[in-house]
């Protein structure tokens, strides 16, 4: 075990003669919090929230059902915090932190409350409907680290209600809105050893919701499992800022009319991959989907949203069930509004985005991407002399000022976690 690390570990209790180890149910909800000085708990075993000097630290002492106690503590200073890794190559990958967060919900259709476990495999039944009938859904957001120490979380609460949506499509109880982003707060501070400085990236943090229980029949699994995993990460992109190449499909479809396009099913992403790793292995970036009804209008690629620039003019495939409704598009689209661009969702066609200034992604993994070039049947179109637009530039630059906290948050979209 690291010493000086966020999560210097599990210190002996003077009281015992063991030394304890974490068991699943040991830190049950370590924070639940909205104010800098954690006043409020919502977990049922008492917590005591202390600052020890000697430690330099945050600490928790935490009750397990034995009677026994352990602690938990975190560095407030950055400088003592950092796991040892390579901050300056960090890749989009999934890296092991300290610890993942579970809730569970059974037939009653409440989840219980929840508790930080150590990162690691889980148990499922083959039986689970997760594996045989894929009921599940993810999340991703992130959490960044600023110069003063804060830890900053974008929109939480729009994950929130975008999994709860996600789980009526598909017959799944979800957490409530409170639940969801408590939990989220409670992992991010569990592994804040493992979100980068700044500018160096940011912590991803990936929420799941799945069919845990037994069922054979093509039924709504029994029992259901909340899970929260982070991971630091770099660019999704290789190119980072540097423009990505994209090719329109033309023959396969990510989405239908009255299917699971809209929402954030695991399904979703398992149909992308023919695709999208034929294109990779040409040199493209990512893959460009069409509509499967007319194959002639724009819909997303499968990582994020897509948007296109004509003069003032921002244009983006409404929301219409079939595609992703990203918060980093919602986001976007707000922004632009505010700096005096018109943007519209509807209907974008082939020849509009071939004709297009520029063009340009959005999601929570990539932000905003802008696009070199699209190649459509054979025939391919640059954007720009070097592929990265005013527009994209400008929007990305905003974005990501009120995301890391460099710049006044006038929209409320933030939450500050120390």
């Amino acid at each position: 075990m690291e010493s000086g690390g966020a999560l210097a570990g599990l210190h002996r209790n003077p009281t015992f003669h063991h030394l304890l180890r974490p068991p699943r149910t040991a830190v049950n909800n370590l924070l639940s919090s909205s104010s800098s000085t954690y006043k409020r708990h919502f977990s049922p075993l008492p917590l005591k929230f202390q600052k020890q000097s000697h430690f330099a630290s945050y600490s928790y002492n935490c009750s397990i059902n034995d009677g026994s106690t352990f602690q938990v503590a975190y560095s407030a200073s950055a400088t003592h915090s950092l796991a040892n890794i390579d901050w300056d190559n960090l890749a989009f990958g999934v890296m092991p932190t300290d610890y993942m967060y579970s809730m569970k919900c059974s037939q009653d259709g409440n989840f219980s409350k929840g508790e930080l476990q150590r990162f690691g495999n889980i148990e499922l039944s083959p039986a689970s409907g997760i594996l045989n009938y894929g009921q599940g859904l993810f999340e991703g957001l992130k959490a960044y680290k600023r110069h003063d120490g804060n830890i900053l979380l974008f929109r939480p609460e729009e994950n929130a209600l975008r999994m709860k949506m996600g789980a009526e499509r598909i017959c799944m109880p979800s957490p409530s809105v409170e639940q969801f982003v408590e939990a989220v707060k409670a992992t991010v501070l569990a592994n804040e050893r493992w979100i980068p400085p700044p500018g160096k990236g940011s912590l991803y943090i990936r929420p799941l919701l799945m069919g845990s229980g037994a069922i054979l029949g093509v039924a709504p699994a029994p029992e259901y499992t909340f899970l929260i995993y982070v991971s630091p990460v770099g660019n999704y992109f290789k190119e980072g800022m540097a423009p990505i190449n994209l090719v329109i499909e033309t023959e396969m479809h990510r989405a239908t009319p009255g299917g699971t396009g809209g929402v954030k099913t695991i399904g979703n992403y398992a149909a992308v991959l023919k695709a999208q790793s034929a294109a990779k292995a040409k040199g493209y970036s990512d893959v460009l989907y069409l509509d499967s009804v007319n194959k002639r209008y724009l819909e997303e690629v499968p990582s994020c949203n897509g948007f296109i620039v004509k003069g003032n003019l921002i244009a983006t495939p409404a929301i219409k069930g079939t595609i992703l409704p990203g918060i980093t598009r919602k986001s976007i689209i707000d922004v632009a509004l505010s700096q005096g661009f018109q943007v519209e969702e509807r209907q974008v066609s082939v020849d509009e985005l071939l004709d297009a200034d520029e063009v340009f992604c959005t999601g929570t993994a990539v932000v905003v991407s802008p696009v070199g070039s699209i190649t459509h049947l054979g025939k391919r179109v640059s954007y720009g002399s070097d592929g990265v637009g005013r527009v994209s530039k400008q929007l990305y630059s905003t974005l990501t000022s009120l995301q890391m906290g460099l710049a006044t948050d006038n929209m409320n979209w933030t939450v500050a976690l120390k």
